[in-house]
């Protein structure tokens, strides 16, 4: 493992409370070996050089402990925004669940997002922190065909194995769910696994879906793609039809994310499943609100 110097690690939000109801990022590793060929995270702008390389930050949890200490006020700290935290080296390392155990011992909430079934391990301990601080896990789901997230996601577990952990989750008490991200024009923009994942996701338990149908692609991240759209899927002529249809734009949303939406839309209300923004952060926050109220209600006045 190659470390990299870091000076601090859990830093406030630009716009605290907004993503998720986080409030704090925190990101142990950089880089990421699972391989998905879309990952905006290879993007120029991001400076990650090496990105396939998973680098580990210099003495992470003293840095990490330091931080906490220092906050004035406690919050919800975010896990996975740029690289996976359950990256194949953590399974001996464990500073991801050292940060979290040290989230715990400081009463900060956490959420958590990640392609890997590794989080399992770990719910052990979001199951103390959810005793005190609102805790989340996005489990990131893209396409129900195994055979299909295999090949654009070669590093990750299947989608059947990302289910299985969500049921796992919520079986414990851990509001888990799905982000939706991103759908892929012309590969797996379909009712059909649109339709297939919220059902899946039902049955798993899961809380929330939060979807984007489409894929963003700029820099260096956009030839990446491209070529490999060519490599694995070399009879569909992907990469004319992203030519033709998108250009050098960054933003590419599905020509069909109109209908997406609306089948997502009634397949979640159907089933139960949480899909605005607001609503998920208020379902996983609620009953820490309630508890803080109550405080108040026991203190007498005269």
């Amino acid at each position: 493992m190659e470390y990299i110097p870091a000076k601090t690690i859990v830093t406030r939000m630009k716009k605290p409370g907004e993503w998720f109801g986080a409030d704090y990022n925190m990101n142990i590793y950089k880089g990421c070996c699972h391989g998905c060929i879309y990952c905006d995270s290879r993007s120029d702008c991001y400076g990650i050089d090496r990105f396939d390389v998973v680098r580990a930050k210099e003495n992470a949890l003293q840095i990490i402990r330091d931080d906490l200490r220092r906050k004035t006020r406690r919050g919800v700290i975010a896990t996975g925004a740029m690289s996976d935290p359950y990256n194949p080296y953590e399974k001996d390392l464990q500073l991801t669940r050292h940060a979290l155990e040290l989230c715990d011992a400081f009463e900060f909430g956490v959420t958590i997002a990640t392609k890997s079934t590794m989080l399992g391990r770990d719910i052990d301990i979001l199951e103390s922190i959810k005793e005190h601080s609102p805790v989340l896990c996005k489990v990131t789901i893209t396409t129900a065909d195994d055979n299909l997230s295999s090949k654009i996601e070669p590093g990750a577990p299947v989608s059947s194995r990302r289910f299985e952990l969500i049921h796992d989750l919520s079986g414990r008490g851990i509001p888990a769910g799905i982000l939706l991200m991103p759908v892929l024009p012309f590969l797996d923009d379909t009712i059909d696994n649109i339709r297939l994942i919220v059902r899946r996701a039902a049955r798993s338990g899961a809380h929330f879906i939060y979807p984007a149908f489409g894929v963003t692609l700029r820099d260096n991240q956009r030839q990446w793609y491209l070529q490999k759209l060519e490599q694995l899927f070399p009879d569909q002529q992907l990469t004319e039809k992203y030519n033709r249809q998108y250009g050098t734009y960054y933003e590419c949303r599905s020509p069909r994310a109109g209908n997406l939406w609306k089948c997502f839309k009634e397949e979640c209300e159907e089933n139960g499943i949480l899909y605005n923004m607001k609503d998920i952060i208020h379902h996983y926050k609620a009953p820490y609100r309630c508890e803080q109220l109550s405080l108040f209600d026991d203190i007498q006045f005269d």
